[in-house]
């Protein structure tokens, strides 16, 4: 089938990536790229951080130059927002009663936040954080008088209780859980977070039950389940984020956690692929289907994706990677932890630079490492090799970890 007219719906990282791949392999036809927002496709990370700190100016968020897509012939479409798809006939219809044809589709919705489900929840001063709109709406919030109170203890949720602490905000953090970072991170990373944000004056509730915000208009308490009414003046909401599938669902394509694709990017229609936070792909590394919320995993699918709407056969098995910047500490994750069977810790957490090692059967699974670039770098190579480790000379700061290639 001669391909002339590839649609993308979602205009993040994903999105752009799968455009400019497209015209860096050869891919002379149309590309349409729609997005709901009214800004070019931009990096999400720093909307908690530096752009939130308004240390960083929007157009340095942009992935490419506005110019770029039109120099590219990519066709970009912004704030507009799909309403449906229709398989037989190949069209999509916008929220602008235009119908846009394809031989190929791309979906590229992401991941949303999660909404709260509780009393209170839509009331003025209630904030989620995805959109560059989102962070322009939470950045007043650190120069204004008032607690803040964030739900959930995520990476999102600490993030943004690190930069509120350093502009001297007065801040609560509910987890309901244990301990914070518990769907990802071991106990000693949860304990050294615990320990940073209480140690710069966080109030840290763990096992905290939320209840309700209150207020009439205007957010001024959040209620635990026990009674405890919190004053605060702001809160963030940060429990998670949902696949964005009902187009999917609605057009008929296989939905399971995410919109269900295969090694190669395909959903259950040869003619639709799907890349980023949205999708549920199987992994060939670790035997098993997942679905991944990451810069690197959105990039590296929207790859595969690319090459394969235009007749490749690339399967998709990258090895996982993440980050968080909170305070002076930078995390950075490699590889999955799921599944670990013995950890080792490398260095010292009071020191603010060591490394938490996951093996699996002898073998490297996953890394966290705290301020400790090196045992990031070399977990990704030890963990791609697949070499078997030893736990003793892991712990042992003085081996040099070159030497376990």
């Amino acid at each position: 089938m001669s391909i002339e007219r590839i649609l993308i719906i979602g205009a993040g990282q994903a999105g752009a990536q799968a455009a400019v791949s497209l015209r860096q392999g050869g891919f002379k036809g149309v590309i349409t790229m729609i997005g709901a927002e009214p800004a070019p496709p931009y990096q999400r990370p720093p909307l908690s951080k530096a752009y939130l700190k308004g240390e960083l100016e929007e157009q340095r968020l942009y992935l490419r130059p506005a110019e770029f897509y039109e120099a590219q012939e990519i066709d970009l479409r912004l704030g507009v927002a799909a309403t449906g798809i229709d398989r037989e006939a190949k069209t999509v219809v916008t929220d602008e009663g235009e119908t846009l044809s394809y031989d190929v589709l791309l979906l590229a919705t992401g991941a949303p936040p999660r909404r709260l489900n509780a009393p209170g929840a839509d009331l003025e001063g209630v904030h989620y954080l995805r959109t560059l709109a989102d962070s322009e709406r939470l950045r007043p919030m650190l120069s204004a008088p008032g607690r803040v109170v964030i739900v959930g203890a995520g990476y999102i949720g600490l993030e943004v209780a690190a930069v509120a602490r350093q502009h001297g905000r007065d801040v609560t953090v509910l987890e309901m859980a244990p301990r914070v970072l518990a769907r990802v991170a071991s106990e000693p990373v949860s304990e050294f977070y615990q320990t940073l944000h209480r140690n710069n004056g966080v109030d840290l509730r763990l096992g905290a039950a939320f209840e309700a915000f209150e207020g009439e208009h205007r957010i001024h308490a959040a209620r635990l389940k026990d009674g405890e009414a919190i004053d605060c003046a702001a809160a963030l909401v940060g429990i998670g984020a949902a696949p964005e599938t009902r187009l999917a669902e609605e057009a008929g394509l296989e939905v399971s956690n995410g919109i269900v694709v295969d090694e190669y990017a395909r959903t259950s229609d040869p003619a639709i692929f799907a890349a980023g936070d949205c999708t549920n792909f199987p992994s060939p590394r670790y035997g098993r289907r997942m679905r991944l919320e990451s810069v690197p995993n959105a990039i590296e699918q929207a790859k595969a994706a690319a090459a394969n709407m235009i007749g490749g056969e690339t399967v998709y098995d990258a090895l996982p990677w993440f980050w968080s910047d909170q305070y002076d500490v930078k995390l950075q994750t490699v590889g999955l932890c799921e599944g670990y069977d013995e950890l080792v810790v490398r260095g010292d957490p009071a020191a603010k630079k060591f490394a938490v090692w996951y093996l699996k059967d002898g073998k490297g699974l996953a890394v966290d490492a705290i301020n400790d670039p090196a045992s990031f770098a070399m977990g990704k190579k030890l963990i791609t090799a697949g070499a078997a480790l030893d736990p003793a000379k892991l712990a042992d700061t003085g081996v040099d970890l070159k030497t376990l290639i």
